[in-house]
């Protein structure tokens, strides 16, 4: 069973050494036999061993080349304002050659005019041993994916060539443990998660957990989720959150038989989903709670009728809970306002926004955690922030108080197979947890429910 530790680099090939053994590899592959220019893909399967083997040969050839030293490994990044030419030139060669080499890879269809600030590639590079005299390009490897990367290297009689290189990927599910430092996205993105992935956890525990009062530093998280994963180590994408806890409070993924959709539910089968979110803001703290307080434009106290959360400009609105949008327009000192109305006579607030999330409209049905607008500061607003509200039959209520329905259990045969599944997760997690600090991974397919 493989391992890996999503805190620390995983104990494979770097990216950064297999894109340079890439590079001097295809040289070894290529120096000794005559072939003309073209560009081809370079042979399949090539393991990070073979790799740094056919690394070995290549530099042993290229310290044969008459008068040049033994390759030098180059790192280069463009700078602002810099042609990709001018960056492959500061390696020392001369300008023609990095202009060669800049063609070469626009003949492989890769885009060498819109070069961005901050690109990175890998060089091997011969010097004369004399001193005098320009540098001599062994091999250049660029990074087109997570899992995909350019290489151009010369052959004996001076001809470039460039081929194209892809690591073979896997899927695994991922156990990553560790604790909460910062805001909760900070932490899960710590751990290997990704955007995706912190969005659903974070609309999955927002109803039973305040992220900016209920959490604290040094609180256990505990993440399983699929990834797909390159032979160096880069997780070129990720799944499903599969299981999330924290601070003991357990959610895991299934998907009811009959249903269209996976839910989330507790250890003992309970839906997520039934509760009104008590934070539909991710990464926020309270800035002012329900009830009178001095307002901070008008100078007099008043009532203060929700609950404001201070939270960075753009950051994603969500909807509380199911529901259809009823206002979404400029309304007064709230600036932009969006409404939605909830079961149980219940409806929900957000003002001083940005804007809507596109297409977002009067009589549009929204899901919970959905997202429907962005923090602003529109209105009667000293800076961004977020004020949420909740209603009962037309009058505002404070939002901590409002008493949460218990959700849907699984029964039946849905229950037995939910329960078979969550001990896969379990046995899975313990598995990681006997292991100390390597995180363990297994085929997603053993985390899948059993079908009948």
């Amino acid at each position: 069973m493989a391992q890996f530790d999503p805190r620390r680099q995983p104990v494979r090939v770097s990216p950064h050494l297999f894109t340079v053994c890439a590079a001097v590899a295809v040289a070894a592959l290529t120096w000794r036999v005559y072939q003309p220019m073209e560009a081809s893909a370079s042979p399949a399967g090539l393991t990070p061993a073979q790799l740094a083997s056919l690394e070995s040969r290549a530099f042993a050839d290229a310290s044969a080349l008459d008068g040049m030293q033994t390759p030098e490994l180059i790192p280069v990044e463009v700078r602002s304002g810099e042609t990709l030419a001018q960056a492959v030139a500061r390696t020392g060669i001369d300008a023609n050659e990095a202009a060669a080499v800049v063609r070469t890879l626009a003949d492989q269809d890769f885009d060498t005019v819109n070069i961005r600030a901050g690109l990175r590639f890998e060089t091997a590079v011969s010097r004369p041993r004399s001193g005098r005299g320009a540098a001599q390009l062994i091999g250049l490897t660029l990074r087109t994916g997570p899992a995909t990367q350019l290489t151009v290297t010369r052959n004996f009689d001076g001809a470039l060539r460039v081929r194209e290189l892809a690591e073979q990927v896997h899927e695994e599910t991922t156990v990553a443990s560790g604790e909460i430092h910062g805001t909760l996205h900070q932490s899960a993105i710590a751990l290997g998660a990704n955007s995706a992935v912190v969005a659903k956890m974070s609309q999955v525990f927002a109803h039973r957990l305040d992220f900016s009062r209920d959490l604290r530093a040094g609180d256990p998280m505990t993440l399983v989720f699929e990834r797909t994963v390159s032979e160096s180590g880069v997780t070129v994408s990720t799944g499903d959150l599969l299981f999330a806890e924290v601070r003991g409070v357990r959610f895991y993924r299934y998907q009811p038989a009959g249903s269209d959709e996976a839910q989330y539910f507790d250890e003992n089968g309970r839906n997520v989903r039934s509760g009104m979110m008590s934070t539909p803001v991710d990464g926020a703290r309270i800035s002012s709670n329900f009830g009178m307080r001095r307002h901070p434009i008008a100078g007099y106290r008043r009532m203060h009728q929700g609950i404001d959360f201070a939270v960075g400009y753009g950051t994603p609105v969500v909807a509380a809970a199911d529901g259809v949008v009823i206002e979404a327009r400029r309304w007064g000192g709230y600036g932009n306002w969006v409404r939605i109305r909830h079961s149980n006579g219940l409806e929900s607030g957000y003002a001083h926004l940005s804007r809507f999330a596109s297409g977002l409209r009067a009589g549009q049905r929204v899901s919970q955690g959905q997202v429907v607008a962005y923090v602003g500061s529109t209105g009667a607003s000293t800076g961004p922030h977020l004020h949420y509200e909740i209603w009962r039959n037309g009058q505002r209520i404070n939002p901590r108080g409002v008493e949460m329905p218990r959700g849907v259990i699984l029964e039946g045969r849905d229950l037995a197979a939910f329960q078979a599944q969550r001990a896969r997760i379990d046995a899975l997690i313990e598995q990681q947890r006997e292991g100390g600090e390597a995180v363990m991974t297994a085929s997603a397919e053993d985390l899948r429910p059993a079908q009948g």
